[in-house]
């Protein structure tokens, strides 16, 4: 809520700043929208500076904010306004470049807003990340993979001769792209052709994942009353079967309880449940004795089975790599991530017109799950700065009821130096709110539908 305010506040203060420059009246200036519902106004709170044509307030409705210019179709639909006679304060009085530079006031602020976060968490965290070279574990692959010649185990060098610089969304774009991959296996590099094209959003969604850090599988801290308490397993001790499956690491075992609560939500009786709640586990102890376990998982609200402990992570403590920027070093280079950002969010949208890209849509709690569960600045600055990217590149989109469609219908007044009709852009401004709302819906559903496990 708080980087969503940050960046709606200063979009609209985008619109604000160019309309006050150009002496164009702003009505209303408001945080989150106020819909009247039956005589009340909407509006949690709202004041009017003396000798100020424009109210500043915060509306009930927590999807964005806006700022109401006058004489401006917009999301208010103020007919009424547009059918009094042109004031010379409006909107639409002034000329087109004074309007095209309103419009785009907001997308411009949230761009040069994110690029400077960008910088001044370079400046103040710098950039820490860990090699893949540095990931002596290696890496686990799925079957996808391993039919191109991936091996578990194998650490990711390079893609085309570029290094990769840390395991992520670009490694994953590297390798969607990539004709010749380097590897390290068994202390030598080994060369694995790929095709060039593969999908990168099926690569990620895909379960288990294309390629993922392997974790060993060691047990490590147990949560107390757990299932893994109440059999007795032990800090050092490892997993190396779970029913009938072998598990060679920590993913493995995920995977294999990923299974069994498909398989249990599946299941049409509560005794069929009950039965797949219950699994055999054959552990090696730390002093290398085997010993068979029947153990009665957990299951939480979204149905995932717990055992109750987590991997040894200390096994994979591997090096990290931090470069520092010093203030005015750090401008250049937040731009440049910035940019990159930018860049790759785009090329990423054609998989919006995809089965898996629909289904991948997110709303308030896909945005919500970006953030960390405990406060972390560093994160939340991180999130701000790319939220303010992506609403600096929606809003700019030609479409209607958007600042992008505003600009669309101004550029061609200057090509054409004609108007558009009121009423068409009272009919475009309906078409284009109508399909936000559409869009608005079938991303919060999606949320809820993961949420409720079908997804």
């Amino acid at each position: 809520m708080l980087a969503i305010s940050i960046l709606v506040l200063l979009h609209e203060g985008g619109h604000f700043f160019f309309a006050k420059l150009f002496g164009v009246r702003v009505d209303k200036f408001y945080l989150f929208f106020d819909p009247s519902i039956w005589k009340w106004k909407g509006s949690l709170f709202k004041f009017k500076p003396k000798n100020s044509d424009t109210q500043y307030g915060i509306g009930w409705l927590p999807l964005g904010g806006y700022c109401k210019i006058a004489g401006m179709i917009d999301e208010s639909f103020d007919k009424e306004q547009m059918k009094q006679p042109e004031q010379p304060w409006e909107f639409r009085s002034k000329p087109a470049w004074q309007r095209l530079l309103i419009m785009i006031g907001g997308v411009l602020v949230n761009f040069l807003l994110a690029l400077f976060i960008y910088s001044m968490v370079l400046f103040w965290w710098g950039d820490t990340y860990t090699p893949t070279k540095n990931m002596t574990h290696g890496m686990k692959f799925n079957t996808e993979a391993k039919a191109f010649g991936f091996r578990d185990g194998d650490i990711l060098v390079s893609a085309d001769g570029q290094e990769f610089k840390e395991f992520g969304g670009d490694m994953f774009r590297q390798l969607s792209e990539a004709h010749q991959v380097v590897v390290m296996r068994d202390g030598r590099q080994q060369t694995i052709q790929l095709p060039g094209d593969l999908n990168l959003l099926e690569m990620i969604k895909s379960s288990p994942r294309f390629v993922d850090t392997l974790v060993p599988m060691e047990v490590d801290s147990i949560i107390p009353g757990s299932p893994a308490q109440k059999v007795g397993l032990a800090k050092g001790d490892k997993i190396l079967c779970l029913n009938d499956s072998a598990v060679a690491d920590y993913n493995d075992f995920i995977f294999q309880m990923a299974v069994l609560k498909d398989c249990r939500m599946k299941a049409e009786t509560n005794a069929a449940k009950e039965q797949l709640q219950t699994v055999r586990l054959i552990v090696q102890r730390t002093t290398s004795a085997i010993d068979t376990l029947q153990v009665k998982l957990n299951v939480d609200e979204e149905g995932n089975l717990k055992l109750g402990f987590s991997p040894n992570l200390a096994a994979i403590d591997y090096q990290t790599v931090t470069t520092e920027y010093g203030f005015f070093e750090s401008f250049p280079a937040g731009i440049k991530y910035g940019w990159h950002v930018l860049a790759s969010y785009v090329e990423d949208l054609k998989y919006v017109f995809t089965t898996e890209g629909a289904k991948s849509l997110g709303g308030f709690g896909t945005i919500g799950s970006l953030f960390p569960a405990t406060w972390d600045w560093h994160r939340f600055w991180e999130m701000t700065a790319f939220l303010s990217i992506i609403l600096a590149f929606m809003n700019i989109l030609p479409i209607p009821a958007l600042d992008g469609g505003h600009v669309l219908f101004l550029i061609y007044e200057m090509v054409t130096r004609r108007k558009p009709s009121e009423d068409l852009l009272i009919k475009a401004e309906y078409v284009g709110f109508g399909l936000i709302i559409l869009l608005m819906i079938v991303a919060n559903f999606n949320d809820i539908l993961r949420w409720l496990g079908y997804m």
